[in-house]
């Protein structure tokens, strides 16, 4: 994403560290203010909310190469409302405050950086409530593989029907439907 010297990637890494996290295991859980930015090395993350009856909704997953973080609270240092479970093991560099923040004066590009990451998630975003509101449950399930390659083998299909806001039920006749045109 930026030019970056050896030195400089070599006392930037030197800020964070790396932890594995088991099958279901939260990287950092709601009600707290998240102090981390987690940059996935390898597995698949969701990103969830839990409503006041105590359903979860997943909002986002994260696969390897991506960094997730309830990225607005971190900025804020507020409390998030989401949870970050790791939904097989999964290998994560976690970047502290104190190393982002480091980043942004040390690095030569590190603004940008900041900058390319906001707009990133901010152009996610922006799909995912538009494509929400413009297409049908089944355009959304055409579509998923292309924002998240192999979900399908990765990630509960309960899972996957909460993300596109249908019931398992719908999802299950959507791949049947799929498979019946083949």
């Amino acid at each position: 994403m930026i030019q970056i010297s050896e030195a400089e990637i070599h006392e930037f890494l030197s800020q964070c560290f790396t932890k594995k996290f088991g099958r279901k295991e939260a990287l950092s859980h709601s009600n707290q203010v998240p102090n981390e930015i987690f940059f996935i090395n390898k597995g698949i993350v969701r990103v969830l909310v839990t409503d006041q009856q105590g359903t979860e909704h997943t909002i986002h997953f994260a696969l390897e190469n991506q960094f997730i973080a309830d990225y607005s609270c971190f900025l804020q240092q507020q409390p998030s409302m989401y949870t970050l479970q790791a939904l097989e093991e999964t290998k994560v560099v976690i970047l502290t405050r104190s190393a982002v923040e480091w980043g942004y004066k040390n690095l030569v590009e590190g603004d940008k950086l900041g900058r390319l990451i906001a707009e990133f998630y901010f152009v996610y975003q922006d799909h995912r409530i538009r494509n929400q509101y413009t297409r049908t449950p089944k355009e959304r399930y055409d579509t998923i593989t292309e924002v998240f390659p192999n979900i399908h083998n990765r990630v509960p299909q309960h899972m996957i029907a909460s993300y596109l806001e249908i019931t398992p039920i719908h999802l299950s006749r959507l791949k049947k439907e799929g498979r019946e045109k083949v």
